[in-house]
């Protein structure tokens, strides 16, 4: 569409015209879930009660493959803006609070840059109001960066990474607008916690909205901190799963790896991955270790709970107003699950006061690896266990229900061009005079059919010197394969996907003409987006490894 239309109808719609066709054209809502394994939702797999998002679910269409970034931060600076992690500066890691900007590269300067659009700013001249709540992630440290001056003309939430959920304390405290809350107040009449303010802001949004443009359709923005350490949650919801984990994660993974394949969301042909190594038989643990560990999961369990009560919570909003049938609800998380803290996690758990006030009581690799079911390794990897995602679209009066899974793949570049394509809104070619890189994704607007996708090159991506390319069925991925200089391509592993998502038969060996031209397709897109050059590290750090992470707080 010319972008002189778009702007025509936008004028148009200020002054009370063309009110037929934003009737047309949907209310979206974005919901990000913030380190949620692939397996832990209901109809995902899951034991976990999440019956409002299988609701969801059942209602639209849900993937079976798609993939983020690997990591908060570079999966939300891809997620806002459709570009890739380093061509907007966070091709690492948001500067957390306590950092300043300094002399790294640009592709890693480790906050939003200004050669980008977000979501919000691309929406806004096609007419869309655009609001947001719950994690930003993307820069804080300068008033520049912040949500209001990236096109959100409302926001309530948290702009670093992580932050306590009943006792949020700056610089990792709630913000209103551009204005820090010291002493934010429950919206329920229970304890505050950000999963409900998070939901409670965002719906007065709407209401207000509604209130005052009844016609004009809107863009929120809803993510969520849960289930991302501290692990925080109220005493009633771990009661309800307090227990159910007494069996262990050998059991937890078998039982889910079972349901998913009766959903028919994998292939019974594909083996369950190997646990990691490392990783402890249950029965080896005293048995005060064994209820500490149900209790952690039981507590991990609560909060995504806690995140589908909410959604409920959402959705009975949308209906008293009317608008549920022209809303697209698009659900999905930003990485695989967290492995961070060990492996058998940190912090305290039995002491509910002193849990409440921790600030990285994590559950541990060995909780990890059931949430990735069936795959393998985790939130900073590049295999399916660190990139696939959850994701579903649900928008009734455009999308039927689809009893079969979509099986296209598809990754957080494509979000953009959807969202865009459903708003009417043009991706612009410049921002203020100055020219920005064009989209590489592509609309899912076929998936509401459930027609297959036609995407003309490679999904790759590269994070903390892991990468993949998929192209077809085949993927192409490695650990430490980007290193900090170079590529080392010895490091590179291919799977075929369709006989083989778990990734457990390596066939670079067997196939190294096609790995090499994988390799080289991953080179060309490497140079384009900006992965090298990498910052120098200034020490030497340990090496990481899998089964002995490092107890220190890491990133968000």
């Amino acid at each position: 569409m010319p972008r002189s239309f778009v702007l025509l109808l936008f004028l148009l719609s200020l002054f009370g015209f063309g009110n037929s066709f934003a009737n047309e054209r949907p209310d979206i809502i974005l919901v990000m879930v913030d380190d949620m394994g692939f397996s832990d939702l209901g109809c995902y797999g899951s034991e976990i009660e999440t019956p409002n998002i299988d609701q969801l679910a059942a209602g639209g269409v849900r993937f079976d493959q798609f993939y983020n970034s690997g990591r908060c931060c570079p999966t939300r600076a891809t997620l806002m803006t459709g570009l890739h992690p380093h061509q907007v500066g966070i091709g690492h890691m948001t500067l957390s609070p306590a950092q300043k900007p300094n002399d790294r590269p640009a592709n890693y300067q480790g906050y939003i840059n200004e050669r980008c659009v977000t979501i919000a700013e691309a929406l806004a001249p096609s007419g869309y109001a655009t609001f947001m709540s719950g994690k930003w992630h993307l820069g804080m440290h300068d008033a520049s960066l912040l949500p209001m001056q990236r096109g959100y003309q409302q926001y309530y939430g948290s702009l670093a990474g992580a932050t306590r959920y009943f006792a949020p304390l700056h610089p990792r405290g709630m913000t209103s607008g551009n204005t820090p809350v010291e002493n934010p107040e429950s919206t329920t009449e229970e304890a505050f916690y950000t999963t409900d303010a998070f939901t409670d802001h965002a719906i007065r949004f709407i209401r207000g909205h509604r209130e005052q443009s009844p016609e004009r359709p809107y863009f929120l923005y809803l993510a969520y901190t849960a289930p991302h350490w501290p692990l925080q949650a109220f005493e009633d919801d771990i009661d309800r799963y307090r227990g159910k984990y007494r069996d262990g994660w050998d059991a937890v993974r078998r039982a889910r790896y079972q349901r998913q394949i009766e959903l028919g969301l994998i292939n019974e042909k594909w083996p369950l991955s190997p646990s990691t190594a490392g990783i402890p038989k249950w029965e080896t643990l005293s048995e005060r270790q064994r209820d500490e560990m149900d209790l952690k999961m039981a507590i991990y369990a609560a909060m995504i709970d806690r995140i589908d009560q909410n959604i409920g919570k959402l959705v009975e909003s949308l209906k008293s107003l009317g608008r549920f049938e022209n809303t697209l609800i698009v659900l999905l998380s930003d990485n695989g699950a967290c492995a961070e803290g060990g492996m058998l996690g940190r912090g305290e758990f039995h002491d509910v006061d002193k849990r409440n006030l921790e600030t990285a009581n994590s559950y541990g690799e060995a909780w990890a690896n059931a949430s990735s079911t069936p795959f393998r390794l985790y939130k900073h990897f590049a295999h399916e266990g660190g990139t696939a995602s959850p994701f579903l679209m649900h928008w009734p009066s455009s999308i039927g229900p689809n009893p079969q899974w979509y099986r296209s793949p598809a990754q957080l570049i494509d979000v953009m061009p959807t969202l865009l394509d459903v708003a009417g809104a043009t991706y612009p070619d410049e921002k203020a005079g100055q020219p920005i890189p064009p989209l590489d994704g592509i609309s899912l607007r076929p998936a509401f059919h459930g027609k297959p996708l036609a995407r003309a090159e490679p999904i790759c991506i590269e994070h903390e010197q892991n990468a993949f390319l998929r192209d077809g069925k085949w993927k192409l991925v490695g650990r430490g394969v980007a290193g900090a200089r170079s590529v080392d391509a010895t490091k590179w592993e291919l799977y075929d996907m369709e006989a083989d998502r778990t990734e457990t038969n390596n066939l670079a060996p067997a196939m190294p003409e096609r790995t090499a031209a994988m390799a080289a397709k991953w080179n060309v897109w490497s140079d384009r987006v900006g992965v090298y050059p990498k910052p120098v590290s200034k020490k030497k750090t340990p090496k990481k490894t899998v089964t002995k992470n490092s107890n220190k707080r890491q990133g968000d």
